[in-house]
């Protein structure tokens, strides 16, 4: 009996440990003039985080919009929310009122991000880096590096031809070469493989639940961001002492010396997160969705096909010419097919705020400290929105749509500032990919797998091949 009395009572502990925090919030709530929205908050700690996460976001979401309406509650990954999925409320969230609401993100992706990351912040911290951002990833910038990222995807490509390859796996790298080369320049290669390896560990925890005991997954990413953090100390070591020019990312970190190494470590983490896994998803669903409409298909391979064309008309040689930022403006087809996929597939189903105080909402409240989801994936799926949503069509883009119905990069002042360099890197594979290779899909093409990003089941198989 007492073996089973300690075993109770350290379960107990366990419970109050873990699950005291979230109750206590919600019982506070509740006492309160104006009633919580309705909805579930599932398990406690847990949640309703397995029902969001093992199956398509959709029934999800389209579950609670039919019970409950428009603005619900929930509860996931260890934080009580509120979700929104019209929008009116994400304009309310994102932009009229933004300054109630901070960008967050869960314990776990907060604390291997690193907590003075950018997207944690509001007011002059969060302006000043923004600017810092945008400086190295604006136009007059990112057009400074279109022959570089074209190199990457050109090894890229010729890496794949001719063998099965994983289309998801493929382009995580892809889309980190490009990153760290935003981010390091051309010192990037003296570092990848270090990078690499840390951050590809670090990044199986993000969606993990922040219990950092030996053997958890949150613990093994943590000591790999310590890892990845010593390796950017000394980078940032290296650059000092070599006082060469730089116009990168990491150059315009440094050069504002109210910034310290600790700071310009979280933020560099964070950008590789924006750039990487979001970016190499919308490449998956595009050549999927390439894959099943041929005629789509055709016209983006005319349209690049004609810019080819066009440089050997005004040029001499035989040589292979290489795209200019200018190149990238006359891909409007292309362009299309980047904005619907990134609405059908809708990566990022919504994305995260935190109530800075309590704030009132259509009659309900959010309390303070709740997680604020405005549902993206909703709103782009939405009938009356986007006639047939479900239908891939490009050509809907052809009229601009409706302010607040597209949010594939945020919305406001913490809308995604690297957006150019994600639609460029974009642009450049696509071009030499229907220039210059066709591809078959491996297996069955219809299944969908759900963690935490939307992707073709097993990240699309498919086997590359040149077309001459």
């Amino acid at each position: 009996m007492e073996l089973i009395s300690m075993i109770f009572f350290s379960f107990s502990s366990i419970i109050i440990i873990f699950f005291l925090p979230s109750l206590l919030k919600f019982f506070a709530s509740v006492g309160r003039n104006l009633p919580l929205p309705p909805g579930s908050l599932g398990w406690p700690y847990i949640g309703e985080t397995f029902q969001l996460y093992s199956q398509n976001p959709n029934v999800f979401f389209a579950s609670k919009v039919k019970r409950y309406g428009s603005i619900f509650k929930t509860h996931i990954l260890g934080c009580p929310c509120v979700m929104i999925s019209n929008p009116e409320a994400a304009k309310f969230v994102l932009v009229t009122r933004a300054h109630l609401f901070k960008p967050t993100f869960p314990a776990s992706k907060e604390r291997m991000l690193g907590k003075q990351a950018i997207f944690f912040h509001q007011g002059d911290y969060h302006t000043k880096l923004r600017k810092l951002v945008l400086r190295a990833f604006m136009p007059e910038s990112v057009k400074n590096i279109v022959s570089d990222i074209e190199s990457i995807a050109k090894d890229s490509l010729q890496s794949w031809e001719g063998r099965l390859i994983t289309t998801f796996q493929e382009m995580k790298t892809y889309t980190f070469n490009v990153a760290l080369l935003s981010i390091f320049g051309k010192d990037e290669v003296l570092y990848r493989e270090d990078l690499k390896r840390c951050y590809y560990i670090l990044e199986k925890g993000y969606n993990s639940m922040p219990i950092n005991l030996p053997g958890t997954l949150f613990h093994k990413s943590m000591k790999a961001r310590k890892e990845l953090a010593q390796i950017l100390a000394k980078i940032l070591s290296t650059r000092r002492e070599m006082k060469l020019d730089h116009t990168d990312l990491l150059a315009s970190f440094m050069g504002d010396k109210g910034l310290t190494d600790e700071q310009i470590a979280d933020n560099i983490i964070g950008v590789i997160f924006a750039a990487r896994d979001t970016t190499a998803s919308v490449l998956t669903w595009i050549l999927k969705y390439l894959g099943e409409n041929p005629t789509v298909l055709q016209a983006v391979t005319e349209e690049q096909e004609a810019i080819i064309k066009s440089k050997e008309n005004t040029s001499s040689g035989g040589d292979e010419k290489v795209l200019s930022w200018a190149d990238s403006k006359k891909m409007p087809i292309t362009s299309r097919v980047i904005q619907e996929t990134l609405r059908v597939a809708s990566i990022l189903s919504f994305t995260f705020r935190e109530a800075v105080k309590d704030v009132e909402y259509q009659g309900y409240l959010i309390p303070k400290g709740w997680k604020v989801l405005p549902l993206f994936r909703n709103i782009h799926h939405s009938p009356e929105i986007f006639p047939d949503p479900e239908k891939f069509d490009p050509s809907r883009f052809e009229v601009a749509p409706k302010p607040n119905t597209f949010m594939p990069f945020g919305n406001g002042t913490h809308a995604c500032p690297g957006n150019e360099l994600a639609k460029l890197e974009m642009l450049v594979l696509l071009h030499h990919l229907t220039t210059k290779y066709r591809w078959s899909m491996v297996g069955s093409n219809s299944g969908i797998q759900y963690a935490p990003f939307a992707l073709p089941q097993n990240g699309l198989p498919i086997i590359l091949t040149k077309k001459f």
